[in-house]
């Protein structure tokens, strides 16, 4: 029933939020293979309606960390800067060259579960202070922005499942990482739906987001983002990489897993 499917759609998506909005990880990337396994939205129609999602969850989060002072700085800009323009052209490849599921399956899973491994390591056993590593320059933050941004046009991610664990493994601050990543991701998915939006009136195929679950979905996204969000200033930065690492780790688990069954 149509109830049932929104009911379950706000439910999943606040508790995705709940627990990733206070590491600056939208959660689209998690309901990904919820979309497609549980909820069985066609593809390339499950794209658009993750960042739909992200799109109406955004502001929940966003709206928290306003209010903290938390999206002011150029980390929120070289982000932006770098996701806008990679978005669309992902959005294009997603249409017109599409690659398989199984290969962004294995694509996210090879990325994501040295990087949580990593990052959890770098934890628990940091550097000496004379051999940390320095903090990523500005083309190189911009440059990665712009390969997410790609990424998450094609599959509807908001790339804060990536940009987190790499920059914050780097030695910046979740704090200063979160707000700056839900910032980009909810940029480039205002950007990313409207392209395929425009690409829908010209192409044939399930290119539109599925409305309704997309929106039930955000709804629980934006009460469990600004939940998140109240959250983090209360959690320990130690336990913040933590639960970034683990959350990465996790995610490249899941999807190694769903590439090889």
């Amino acid at each position: 029933m149509e109830w049932e499917l929104g009911a379950a759609g706000v439910a999943v998506g606040l508790l995705i939020a709940v627990v990733t909005a206070p590491v600056g990880v939208s959660g689209a990337v998690f309901l990904l293979p919820v979309q497609l396994s549980v909820f069985a939205v066609p593809n390339p129609a499950v794209t658009p309606t993750n960042l739909l999602y992200n799109v109406v969850a955004g502001p929940g989060a966003l709206l928290r960390y306003r209010r903290a002072g938390a999206l002011h700085g150029p980390l929120v800009r070289r982000l932006v800067l770098g996701t806008l323009p990679g978005v669309i052209l992902g959005a294009i490849i997603r249409v017109f060259a599409l690659p398989g599921p199984r290969v962004f399956r294995l694509l996210v899973a090879a990325l994501m579960l040295p990087i949580g491994t990593w990052l959890i390591i770098r934890t628990l056993r940091p550097a000496r202070s004379g051999t940390q590593h320095p903090q990523p320059a500005p083309r190189t933050i911009t440059g990665l922005a712009l390969v997410v941004g790609v990424m998450g046009g094609i599959y509807g991610i908001g790339g804060g499942s990536i940009l987190g664990p790499i920059l914050a493994g780097r030695g910046i601050p979740v704090a200063e990482v979160a707000p700056a990543a839900l910032a980009s991701t909810f940029a480039t998915s205002i950007v990313g739906a409207s392209t395929y939006a425009l690409l829908s009136l010209t192409h044939s195929g399930s290119i539109a987001p599925d409305w309704y679950l997309g929106l039930a979905c955000g709804f629980g996204g934006l009460i469990g983002g600004y939940l998140g969000a109240h959250l983090q200033p209360r959690l320990p930065e130690t336990l913040l990489r933590l639960l970034l690492g683990a959350l990465a780790a996790a995610l490249g688990t899941l999807y190694a897993v769903g590439a090889l069954t």
